[in-house]
């Protein structure tokens, strides 16, 4: 196989692979609304703890779609349990680190939908990594590949949605 093809291979394996969390900030964002995490509660600095951007709602449906895709890569790769347990933990941990960078940008002053580049992008991944390296070995170069392909995928989904009109920045 030639570097290009490895190349290739390794990335798309890196994109299988996080696809749970993928799919769980997706669905949290679309299936969220209602009761915030934070209940509307301030911390001790006087801001929202995290916001209403994250939801109750959001995180459990957010957690069960990403584990479902998760459960179904695994049946892909003979090993459901595998599948379904860390899908639940990149899941899981995505919705996490969203939140914490929720919480990071109300220290910070920064308002609901405002930018906080880098944090933004990779804040659900961090989460995500962080939670399912508790159950599986995930190599350097799968880190960086998935951060690289995320701040990209990102930077397009952000400008489409800008150029449809379902945003009014493009980033």
């Amino acid at each position: 196989m030639s570097e290009l093809a490895a190349f290739i291979m390794t990335c798309l394996s890196a994109v299988y692979f996080i696809m749970p969390a993928y799919i769980a900030n997706l669905s949290g964002l679309a299936f969220g609304g209602t009761t915030p995490v934070d209940f509307g509660k301030n911390f001790i600095d006087g801001h929202r703890i995290i916001g209403n951007g994250v939801t109750w709602k959001g995180l459990i449906f957010g957690t069960i779609t990403g584990t479902l895709v998760g459960a179904i890569e695994g049946v892909l790769i003979w090993d459901p349990v595998y599948g379904l347990i860390v899908g639940f933990l990149l899941s899981f941990g995505a919705l996490l680190g969203d939140a914490a960078g929720s919480f990071i940008k109300r220290r910070l002053g920064i308002n609901r939908g405002r930018p906080a580049p880098i944090l933004d992008q990779l804040d659900f991944i961090a989460g995500a990594l962080i939670l399912a390296s508790l159950y599986t070995t995930i190599s350097s170069e799968t880190v960086i590949i998935i951060a690289i392909l995320t701040l990209i995928i990102h930077l397009i989904s952000n400008m489409v949605a800008y150029l449809l009109g379902m945003k009014e920045v493009w980033y």
